[in-house]
């Protein structure tokens, strides 16, 4: 007897994910929405993938606003995280000599651990003034922003508009004269580096709805840009005075 299609195992999956988000269990439905998408694109259903970006997205919205908060206070961190870190709730900023792998590794650990936080990573100042803030995972995303009133204070306002900056930097990476199937995987490379940004998963969701109108996905292995399976793409979004923002650019 044959078992479950991939499909099948994929409607289980989100079946399970969303008994998870009516219990409030916000990773474990997270786990099971992201296990759900990755299994659905390796069958190019883009029509499922478009359903499972939402409730992926509501769970991480609920992880990331159990911390995020005006009266939460910013946690520091400037040395190096070690991979089996133990993280606590909280909202943090690294910064050096601590660096974006340094991030990464706080937030996955966090994840696995089931414990709420947001993690946003800043650069050493520019000679223009302004404050670099970059993620880095299967692409790195770095956008230069306004720095805070207070270098060495910034306030949860700052903190909060920064991590938004930064996931629209990783839209504005997307470039959207790529097939679609391309576009796809970019935006899932985005949101493995910048994961908690709510309007890149209704980026995602648009783009695989319109792969679902009929594209028929190129008979190529290479799925992602050179460039992306190098994982070094960067953007640099400058913003003048005022925080508007210029033409992103490379390098």
């Amino acid at each position: 007897m044959a078992g479950p299609s991939r499909q099948e195992k994929v409607d289980e999956l989100m079946d399970a994910a969303e008994k998870a988000l009516r219990g409030s269990k916000w990773f474990e439905a997270e786990r099971l929405a992201q296990r759900a998408l990755e299994m659905a694109r390796t069958i190019d259903d883009w029509a499922l993938m478009a359903r499972i970006a939402l409730p992926l997205q509501e769970a991480r919205r609920q992880r990331v606003q159990a911390v995020l908060t005006p009266k939460a206070g910013l946690r520091i961190v400037e040395g190096e995280v070690p991979e089996e870190v133990t993280v606590e709730p909280g909202c943090y900023l690294v910064q050096p000599p601590a660096v974006g792998a340094d991030a990464r590794r706080m937030r996955l650990a966090a994840l696995r651990q089931d414990v709420p936080v947001t993690v946003l990573c800043r650069e050493p100042r520019t000679r223009m003034g302004l404050c670099p803030v970059v993620a880095i995972g299967m692409l790195t995303v770095r956008t230069k922003i306004v720095p805070p009133a207070d270098w060495d204070a910034p306030d949860m306002a700052w903190y909060a508009d920064a991590m938004e900056q930064l996931g629209d930097a990783a839209i504005a990476m997307l470039d959207t004269g790529l097939e679609l199937d391309r576009q796809v995987d970019f935006v899932l490379s985005a949101l493995d580096a910048v994961p908690d940004h709510e309007k890149l998963h209704q980026v995602l969701a648009d783009v695989c709805r319109e792969a679902a109108k009929g594209f028929v996905p190129s008979a190529r292995e290479d799925v992602l840009d050179d460039e992306l399976a190098e994982a070094d793409v960067d953007v640099d979004t400058e913003l003048g005075e005022g925080g508007k923002k210029r033409a992103p650019r490379e390098g």
